[in-house]
């Protein structure tokens, strides 16, 4: 460690990385409040009037239809509870709907895989290892 404190590139690295942090903290936005505006109650009686609409509809879709029948859930009672639900748990589980896909989501596990290629190949290089493909 004596070593690379007597070297000359250590100094100049160092004072330029405090530099550089001095450069970065004091580069910060500026925070701002401001008071939002409520909407009236049409527009929340139309969202949820959406929402509903919506859940009704996911629960009319067969995957769910043979989903509710497997737990013992008639759709009818699944849609009873929805109507009775309050405003925000009726919007947040309509938005959930948006996500739930029916074949699932294939992109999260192909950027996984590419991802660990990727390592895997640097790894190799840094090894100084070939890699031949035929």
């Amino acid at each position: 460690m004596a070593f690379i404190r007597r070297a000359g590139w250590f100094v100049v690295v160092a004072v330029m990385m405090a530099g550089w942090m001095g450069v970065l903290s004091g580069a910060r936005g500026v925070a701002e409040a401001a008071v939002i505006a409520s909407h009236g109650t049409n527009a929340s009686v139309a969202a949820s009037a959406g929402d509903l609409s919506k859940m009704q509809a996911f629960l009319e879709s067969k995957v769910v239809v043979q989903k509710l029948a497997d737990y013992g859930v008639s759709p009818s009672e699944a849609l009873s509870k929805v109507r009775q639900m309050s405003e925000s748990d009726l919007h947040r589980l309509a938005s959930m709907t948006d996500r739930a896909a029916a074949g699932g989501d294939i992109i999260g596990p192909l950027i996984g895989i590419a991802i660990l290629v990727i390592l895997v190949i640097v790894i190799l290089k840094l090894l100084n290892k070939e890699i031949i493909i035929r």
